[in-house]
């Protein structure tokens, strides 16, 4: 009888595991499986902050509107500014913001100009009232050592009239808001917010408030999803716990496929006999990525489960986090409209030693401070266990360790995500 050898299946424990693809290609894979919404609504500019926009804004006017003065001072024709002895101007009048001077400015005369006021018939320069010395109420004396057009803004210089100024695809910030406003918009289109629905499973969780009898522990995911996704400009519907029944799971499916764009579990994805959920996506829809080479979360499950897409999120509080914000946030961004859906990074020193084995991408918790000379540096939180959340309740950032990585020295720069930068 010949003796076979058995080779036991991969577990999350393991360093390496064939099955599971990197991180990289899991989030391409996601992304490339997730097309913005088509729907479209009109809002007033007041409202749509940190929305998309659906169409590029095009100006319909130059900004500014009119060439300018840049500074208090005195306009006056340039070419006639003096080269190397004081020079005498005449000042004819005066030029303020919304009211500006009729008249032409000739040779050998100014007008005295404040911020913003239209440049009057004549002139192309301002000189700097600190740059004057007044030799009486009609009278100055402007110093050699000026340039021709200083302290002049033209018309159009920001923005010209017809260009698109803002391009479809962009989230929009406060600066964006005063944009817009400055071409005299009103109301902007914008893609409407994603539906994101959500819910936990498994029959040892209890909701907040409710007491915990033995191997029974409270709902945390929920509320660190909710507080995600509350952070984000999209419709949210918290289906609750669901219990661990393939019926059960199947009916939250239905329920949560017919009315959102996004469907999120925590829980019940990995290889478990209790575990049903990626068994009743399967049943209604199809499952594209179920294990990735991550610490913590690999056992993940993407997919589709009737009309919406589908995230399978392990159920370790940090697990969750993690891989929320790694492939959730920036499906949901694209899913927005959202053009560019790459997570900021940088690189910063390290100030303590980092255990790590090489085969799979780790996410280490990490806290980004300044120290006394005002570098930006980054520590680790403490223990690195996925079940421990206050890892994520004391982190400002996650520490990018990739594959290949064996470790970091104090001292050593590393990769780190910000948290909270959802935009």
């Amino acid at each position: 009888m010949l003796n076979k050898t058995v080779h036991p299946r991969p577990s999350c424990a393991d360093d390496f595991d064939a099955e599971s693809i990197s991180v990289d290609a899991a989030r391409q894979r996601i992304l490339d499986r997730t097309s913005p919404v088509s729907d479209t609504e009109t809002l007033r500019l007041r409202d749509a902050l940190n929305r998309v926009l659906a169409r590029d804004v095009v100006s319909g006017i130059d900004v500014p509107g009119h060439t300018n003065s840049a500074m208090d001072g005195y306009a006056l024709a340039g070419a006639g500014l003096p080269d190397k002895t004081p020079r005498t101007y005449e000042v004819v009048g005066a030029a303020y913001a919304g009211h500006p001077y009729r008249g032409h400015c000739s040779k050998c005369q100014c007008v005295r100009i404040m911020t913003g006021a239209a440049m009057p018939a004549g002139t192309d320069t301002v000189v700097m009232q600190e740059h004057v010395e007044k030799l009486g109420d009609k009278t100055i004396q402007i110093p050699a050592g000026q340039r021709q057009h200083q302290n002049v803004r033209l018309a159009g210089e920001d923005i010209r009239k017809g260009s698109a100024v803002l391009h479809a695809g962009r989230r929009l910030i406060a600066a964006d808001l005063g944009v817009i406003a400055s071409l005299g918009i009103g109301e902007i289109t914008v893609y409407r917010k994603p539906r994101i629905a959500f819910f936990s499973t498994g029959d040892e969780l209890r909701p907040v408030g409710k007491p915990l009898d033995d191997g029974d522990i409270y709902d945390s995911n929920r509320y660190s999803l909710f507080g995600m996704l509350s952070q984000l400009d999209v419709d949210i519907l918290d289906l609750g716990i669901v219990r661990d029944t393939r019926q059960a799971i199947r009916e939250a499916f239905r329920t949560a496929s017919d009315q959102a764009d996004i469907v999120i579990t925590s829980g019940g994805v990995s290889v478990g006999e209790a575990d049903f959920v990626k068994q009743s996506v399967t049943e209604t829809g199809e499952i594209h990525i179920w294990k990735i080479a991550m610490k913590p979360g690999r056992p993940l499950a993407f997919g589709r489960v009737g009309n919406a897409a589908f995230f399978g999120l392990p159920g370790n509080p940090v697990s969750v986090m993690t891989t929320f914000y790694q492939f959730v946030l920036p499906a949901i961004q694209r899913r927005s409209g959202q053009a560019d859906v790459r997570p900021l990074t940088i690189r910063v020193r390290c100030i303590a030693d980092l255990r790590k084995r090489p085969g799979r991408f780790e996410f280490q918790r990490g806290i980004l401070s300044f120290d006394d000379t005002g570098q930006l540096t980054v520590g680790v939180t403490g223990r690195q266990g996925s079940g421990i959340l206050t890892s994520m309740s004391r982190a400002n950032c996650l520490i990018l360790l990739d594959d290949n990585c064996g470790g970091v020295n104090e001292g050593d720069y590393v990769t780190v995500q910000p948290l909270n930068l959802f935009l």
